[in-house]
């Protein structure tokens, strides 16, 4: 094997790496926020990977199988983390939901899934692709939902919220007496999906 198909080979392993590592950046924020704060390291990672993919394909019709061995695996591996991280983030392993709400304020979306199973998320939506995901637990007791592990990291989200169907809401304020107030003011309740 001669030096230029070891080059092409660490080409791939390391842009196969850090397209694998940027995909993760999903988790922990967002693919595009991290895209835009470390553009400079990303870009350049993006563009080695498109030439590694393009130069493996055309290596392998010219040479075979066996010149290609490494660049392939190096590139099945990123589609094998694509589609594992999918199947991951989908509704096929989770239990089924029961409710979904969706609150909207001046900076952030929330979005409220109960499951059967007593588990409920918190997708939280902001600007430039901002993404953050919370597990939580939950109890409900007629109209009332009480978190037993809360699905946030601050107190913007009371423990006991009630819900209204009729109103098609979930409300979360309440008033100097501890009564929940139906208001449907903006940034003050879920709506109900």
């Amino acid at each position: 094997m001669n030096i230029k198909f070891k080059i092409f080979e660490i080409i791939a392993i390391l842009s196969c790496c850090g397209i694998i590592g940027w995909i993760i950046t999903d988790f922990y924020g967002g693919m595009t926020l991290f895209l835009f704060s470390y553009g400079i390291i990303i870009f350049p990672i993006i563009i080695l990977y498109i030439i590694s993919l393009l130069n493996t394909i055309i290596s392998f019709f010219r040479n075979g199988i066996k010149e290609t061995k490494i660049r392939i695996i190096s590139h099945s591996i990123v589609l094998i983390a694509i589609i594992a991280l999918n199947l991951y983030s989908s509704e096929i392993f989770k239990s089924k939901k029961i409710l979904n709400a969706t609150l909207i304020d001046d900076q952030f979306v929330y979005n409220l899934k109960f499951r059967e199973n007593g588990k409920c998320e918190n997708e939280i939506n902001g600007i430039f692709g901002f993404q953050q995901n919370f597990d939580g637990e939950y109890i409900m007791k007629n109209d009332t939902i009480i978190f037993t592990k809360k699905p946030y990291d601050n107190d913007f989200i009371p423990d006991t919220l009630l819900i209204d169907r009729k109103l098609k809401g979930i409300f979360m304020e309440k008033d100097k007496n501890g009564n929940f107030m139906k208001d449907k003011s903006f940034g003050g309740y879920f709506e109900i999906k």
